[in-house]
């Protein structure tokens, strides 16, 4: 009996695994059925029960020799992108691939059919199914047919990804395609192991993103998984039987339940001339073997899905029916949607370029584009390259055509211009004056449209305004992204950007990291200066359930990046603040600090022991710079306007040679300070001042 459960559950496993004996899928499924049912025994016996079911429909079905009622055998399909913004986020171009070869391969439109060996040839067959796109949502809404979710679940791929969406299966062919395939390279259920209704959602297939298409991520060799496991969807079992485990000598005593497929042990190497369980000639080049040189289903495993497509087992009869193919958008003509578009950048610099993609679907024959502010302010194609020289915020227009009638998108704001010579420093801010974000001074990158960097208004470390990252409500792998305007640092010699922030972590699991990034050619490229990560130095408060918000100054920390080369003093420099949630709480940002120390600034021209305290005035992080002639014993001391010492920097031997030393900033207080440094019988003092 235990054998019989795991008939159902279905792996392609790859050429290497399946030659070394790969793992043990049998079991694998069998946990998934146990973990799906909860072990309960009844509904393993409704399992047992619908493949009865549908065996004894199918044996009935081919032993009437007028089988009308049934075709055009027209499926819908949607394919789910689930990912984690990796390279299992494949292409339409990749689905459309895989969505070909799977049409030709069912209609024995593929080429490579001619060349099976001639034993199987005269028995080659048109399963005469054809697979479609799907064109409307359950909702009656347009679709491509392709959806894409974001969630770090693509590297499980259990039934807890295939929770995450799914369409009525009664409607639509579900495939998920992601990292993960539970340890396969794909797998399905055969129709009577998901019948009864809580095997409705475990409908569908899951199939890894490298063995869809043969393009992009995908492979010749890999392509047909995706065939293979759409047999299994459709009633059929592996040539040699109801297990995982090919090359095994067992099954000879297993059957596929398909008359003109030899008996077999199951092949796992192109051995075209391979025989076993007494066959003259196995069926080596079936597209339900381990192979990897499928070119062929059989006449009799035609007859077969055939049958199953018109039985109501697990609502197969239904997704052909007329009715379903029109709910589903692919019974006539294409439907024409909404135009969209998307484009490489929304920020660019006066002069710069941006490139916008066309991602109408569903008919398109005509694009007419407009771009106020740009150069070529029109164009036709589906891919164009525009130029914007002035600085400002521009909207973009597309209308879309199908040969019958037309639909037109405006994206107000899309694009903002920044000026290609940035703004002077130094820059503060504590966002007390600040209205808006997305605005010509900061941008919000927001890919999953979930929580993001916002405006408030009622918490701050300086006053009541601050940036907050609602952390609690994302989801684990949302990413997020505070981008600035540009500045002017081309006359800076040294350049140091300082910030604010309050964090909590929900418990000790959470790692989420905040990164900053600074670019040196208007955000066309970046490079990380500095990281802080949640199980580490990220959290400024003990981990909290609930919301976190700061209530007192203690709760912030001040964080200086420092390590910002010349190489970035340009008139174009933008910064950006990176995060990357990881189940923890709340991000509040504020202070933000950026520094460029000019030419013409005293510290260029320092004689030797001289001192300088970089920047002055300062109201956030700053630094004792000096360069010593001698090695000596040197005490350096902080004192107030009233002469009282208040701090000591150094007391011990310094080295020559230039020294720099982190001043004490945040423990002192607004007002006028001396920094005294004594060596020997000698004395030098400066002033400076915290705001």
């Amino acid at each position: 009996m235990l054998r019989y459960f795991l008939a159902p559950a279905t792996l392609l496993l790859t050429l290497t695994a399946a030659a070394q004996g790969g793992f043990t899928c049998g079991n694998n499924e069998l946990h998934r059925l146990e973990s799906l049912h909860q072990n309960r025994a009844d509904r393993l016996q409704e399992i047992v029960n619908g493949n009865a079911q549908l065996e004894a429909e199918t044996q009935q079905w081919l032993a009437n020799d007028d089988r009308g009622g049934g075709g055009p055998y027209i499926i819908p399909v949607v394919f789910y992108i689930i990912h984690n913004n990796g390279t299992e986020n494949i292409s339409d171009e990749q689905v459309l691939d895989a969505m070909r070869i799977l049409n030709d391969d069912f209609n024995k439109l593929n080429p490579d059919w001619q060349n099976v060996n001639p034993a199987f040839l005269g028995i080659v067959a048109n399963v005469g199914v054809e697979f479609r796109l799907a064109q409307k949502d359950p909702n009656g809404n347009c679709t491509k047919g392709i959806t894409r979710t974001i969630s770090a679940l693509t590297n499980d791929g259990t039934q807890t990804m295939k929770d995450l969406i799914q369409w009525p299966r009664d409607m639509y062919l579900n495939i998920w395609v992601s990292a993960s395939a539970d340890g396969a390279a794909g797998y399905t259920y055969l129709p009577g192991t998901v019948n009864n209704g809580w095997g409705v959602a475990a409908d569908g297939i899951v199939i890894l993103h490298d063995y869809c298409g043969s393009i992009g991520t995908g492979s010749l060799s890999r392509s047909r998984a995706l065939t293979h496991e759409v047999g299994h969807w459709i009633n059929l079992k592996h040539t040699w039987g109801g297990t995982n485990s090919p090359g095994d000598q067992a099954n000879c005593s297993d059957d596929d339940n398909v008359s003109d497929t030899p008996n077999t042990i199951g092949w796992t190497s192109c051995n075209v001339n391979g025989a076993s369980c007494g066959s003259p000639i196995d069926n080596v080049e079936n597209y339900m073997e381990y192979s990897y040189c499928s070119k062929m289903f059989t006449e009799g495993q035609k007859d077969r899905m055939l049958a199953a497509l018109n039985s109501g087992i697990a609502d197969r009869n239904n997704l052909w029916s007329t009715s379903n193919l029109i709910a589903t958008g692919v019974a006539g003509n294409d439907i024409l949607c909404a135009a969209d578009f998307s484009s490489n950048v929304q920020v660019v610099c006066a002069g710069d370029s941006v490139t916008f993609t066309d991602l109408s679907y569903n008919g398109i024959t005509s694009r007419d584009w407009t771009f106020p502010g740009a150069s070529p302010a029109a164009a036709t194609d589906a891919e164009v390259t525009v130029a914007y020289p002035t600085p400002g915020v521009y909207n973009v227009t597309l209308t879309a055509g199908n040969g019958l009638n037309t639909v037109s998108s405006t994206q107000p704001g899309y694009i903002l211009v920044l000026p290609a010579t940035g703004a002077a420093m130094p820059y503060s801010q504590d966002f007390e004056a600040v209205s808006t974000l997305n605005s010509s001074e900061w941008f919000v990158w927001n890919p999953d449209a979930a929580e993001t960097f916002s405006l408030n208004t009622t918490t701050g470390y300086s006053g009541n305004h601050s940036i907050r990252l609602r952390n609690d409500l994302n989801d684990d792998g949302d990413k997020d992204e505070l981008i600035s305007t540009t500045y002017d640092l081309s006359g800076a010699t040294e350049i140091n950007l300082t910030f604010r922030y309050a964090f909590a972590r929900n418990n000790a699991d959470n790692d989420d990291i905040l990164r900053v990034y600074v670019s040196k050619d208007c955000g066309e490229s970046w490079s990380m200066r500095k990281q802080l990560r949640g199980a580490t130095n990220l959290p400024t408060v003990p981990d909290q359930t609930s919301g976190f918000t700061p209530t007192n100054d203690a709760q912030w920390m001040l964080a200086s990046v420092d390590n910002i080369s010349l190489n970035y003093a340009v008139s174009d420099l933008r910064f950006k603040f990176f995060f990357e949630s990881n189940g923890g709480n709340n991000l509040w940002l504020d202070d933000i600090n950026l520094n460029g120390i000019g030419v013409g600034f005293e510290e260029l021209s320092l004689t030797e022991d001289e001192l300088v305290v970089v920047p002055n005035p300062t109201d956030a992080a700053a630094e004792l710079r000096f360069d010593l002639s001698k090695s000596d014993r040197t005490r350096i001391t902080v004192l107030n306007a009233l002469g009282q010492e208040v701090s000591v920097l150094a007391d011990g031997p310094l080295a020559s040679g230039p020294h720099r030393i982190a001043m004490p900033v945040t423990t002192l207080s607004s007002g006028v300070y001396l920094v005294r440094m004594q060596q020997g019988i000698a004395t030098q003092v400066v002033r400076f001042m915290v705001k």
